[in-house]
């Protein structure tokens, strides 16, 4: 029996990569996105209207597919949205909006899935974080702080659900070749700002890792393999090499030396 699928974020990036390369596995694979009409053309599989910040559509979209296949076997929240800017200047509506979606807007989808995998005795749900969970990243610390809640709250729910025959896991990228960027906020670059130099650098330089990252497929394929195995790690981490590395250098080097490494490469003084 194939499995059934939904990932949150279906229409386009990591999330349509994901879809399209299960569909070629023939999982039965239900994406999501708050405007479907406007893709329907661009994918292979079934999108449906979803907003992960208003509880109600996430309620009907899964009572769509179970009323539909009768079961649920995978749940990938891949949605989400960046933000950047200096904390201090950022204003706290789009931090709270950042949460809404990044964090807030997963746990309720878990929330509402997992009746449906204990039922069944069985399920297995995806958390898509990021290598910027891992640390504080300068002028991206809400986006760090949102996807690094996302990191730990899953390590938690994990073991909360093991006992059902229930999965969870962390998948965090590096940097993925999307249009993470075009959708951003980013906090404006103020003239008489006291970040105006630093944090226009480091822009700059965030849309050029954007722009240069890996093949979103690469993700398809680790969420694949991933699926497909009996006993899934906690955590997962999948990009370019230095990427990767950072996690790790940050377990073992001094706190100071880590903080001095990070600042020379976005060039803060």
């Amino acid at each position: 029996m194939p499995k059934v699928v939904l990932i949150t974020g279906g229409s386009s990036g990591i999330g349509k990569a994901i879809g399209e390369y299960l569909h070629t596995k023939n999982y039965i694979v239900y994406g999501t996105s708050r405007n479907p009409e406007n893709h329907l053309n661009s994918v292979p599989f079934t999108l449906l209207s979803l907003d992960v910040t208003k509880p109600a559509s996430v309620d009907a979209a899964i009572s769509e597919i179970i009323e539909k296949e009768g079961r649920l076997d995978v749940l990938v929240n891949n949605a989400g949205v960046g933000i950047t800017g200096p904390v201090e200047e950022t204003p706290l509506e789009e931090i709270r909006n950042a949460f809404e979606i990044n964090f807030y807007g997963p746990l309720h989808v878990i929330k509402t899935v997992l009746p449906h995998m204990r039922t069944q005795g069985s399920g297995h749900i995806v958390n898509i974080t990021s290598i910027a969970g891992y640390m504080g990243l300068p002028y991206r610390g809400i986006y760090s702080a949102t996807k690094g809640a996302l990191e730990l709250i899953t390590e938690a729910y994990r073991m909360e659900t093991k006992q059902f025959g229930i999965q969870m896991t962390n998948v965090a990228p590096g940097d993925f070749a999307t249009n993470i960027a075009q959708g951003r906020y980013h906090a404006p670059i103020l003239d008489n700002s006291p970040y105006q130099e630093a944090y226009g650098r480091s822009v700059a330089m965030m849309d050029a890792h954007v722009d240069a990252g890996s093949d979103p497929n690469q993700m398809a394929k680790v969420i694949h393999t991933i699926i497909e195995t009996k006993h899934p790690k906690i955590h997962y981490k999948v990009g370019a090499f230095l990427q990767k590395i950072s996690v790790t250098l940050k377990r073992i080097l001094p706190d100071k030396m880590y903080e001095r490494m990070l600042m020379k490469h976005y060039k803060l003084k």
